[in-house]
């Protein structure tokens, strides 16, 4: 779960007006695209933290994708605190779509939020966010799923689907309008993964099994989810962790290697924490130069464990799956 008053500290103040360019990028849940050779990056802060790049090196940070919190938040999540979590960025047809939680930790009544663009230069005239307002919710007492983590992906037909999910029973998916703005009439809503939770558990609490942060890349024949295991934002403690599975499909099943479905449990390893880097996750794909990336944070084990960016290359075996390429 987002435990990210750590975080909170680090970016207080960075994202009010641009600074000078910084190697070194204190983020949870990173992702990144890019426009006309700027490189934007996006994470969990107060607004939505936005950073750029020409080098995807050194980083500028920009203003917040909202100056005050979208009007609905307060009212659907009692609670929350401006601090946004774990957005989602892509373009389609001349639009930006960024989706963003709104929650408060260790809760379900969360949701999700859409906001657009037509550029992200803060410099075009065009430039201007607009929120859209929730697309999706879930409640206590209702939902055994956490709206956050939100994630978008378009399956061969062009149809888009959303991703999202953190503990409880699981990463979901469920088709949207073609507007994005809320679900598909008559969708079904899927289960893409799950983790053991122990039965007896309240529906109020998040449970114990740690699962969260979807994303979906498609390669070659596949969809590939990827997801996170274990425990995020613990500074030396955390133990996240990124797995992986597929499917031909988008809506499922996805199997890992040994072919065990991730809706039981399933998931192959793709990268996790060591002595240098505590714990590893929360990952989005994006390709550039015909180079895939795997774009995710860690906590610095040569600093305390503070969360930072990480950007490395994924190579994919013979038989198709993905690995972080060796330095």
């Amino acid at each position: 779960m987002k435990k990210l008053l750590l975080l909170g500290l680090l970016l207080r103040g960075l994202c009010s007006q641009a600074q000078a360019p910084s190697p070194a990028i204190p983020i949870h849940d990173p992702v990144l695209t890019q426009q006309n050779g700027t490189y934007y990056l996006f994470g969990t802060g107060n607004g939505v933290t936005v950073w750029s790049s020409k080098d995807r090196k050194n980083w500028i940070a920009e203003k917040p994708v909202f100056a005050t919190p979208p009007a609905w938040a307060q009212r659907d999540v009692p609670g929350f605190k401006e601090h946004i979590w774990a957005p989602d960025i892509s373009y389609h047809n001349g639009q930006y779509s960024l989706f963003y939680s709104i929650s408060t930790f260790g809760k379900n009544r969360s949701a999700i939020g859409l906001a657009t663009n037509k550029t992200l230069d803060p410099k075009s005239p065009d430039f201007k966010w607009t929120d859209h307002g929730p697309v999706i919710e879930s409640a206590p007492g209702r939902d055994m799923w956490n709206a956050i983590d939100p994630n978008l992906v378009r399956d061969e037909r062009g149809t888009p689907w959303l991703t999202f999910g953190s503990f409880w029973n699981g990463i979901k998916l469920v088709q949207l309008k073609p507007d994005l703005t809320g679900p598909a009439e008559l969708a079904q809503w899927r289960t893409l993964a799950r983790r053991p939770r122990t039965a007896t558990l309240t529906d109020s609490l998040p449970g114990d099994g740690a699962i969260e942060g979807p994303f979906i890349f498609r390669h070659g024949d596949y969809y590939y989810l990827f997801v996170s295991f274990d425990y995020c934002c613990r500074g030396p403690q955390s133990t996240y962790k990124m797995m992986v599975g597929r499917s031909k499909a988008v809506t499922g099943p996805y199997l890992d290697q040994a072919g065990t479905p991730m809706e039981q449990g399933g998931g192959t390893l793709v990268l996790q924490g060591n002595a240098d880097w505590f714990g590893v996750g929360h990952n989005a794909v994006a390709t550039f130069d015909k180079v895939d990336y795997l774009i995710f944070h860690g906590y610095d084990g040569h600093d305390r464990g503070r969360p930072k960016l990480r950007i490395e290359p994924l190579v994919w075996s013979a038989a198709g799956w993905p690995t972080v390429a060796a330095k």
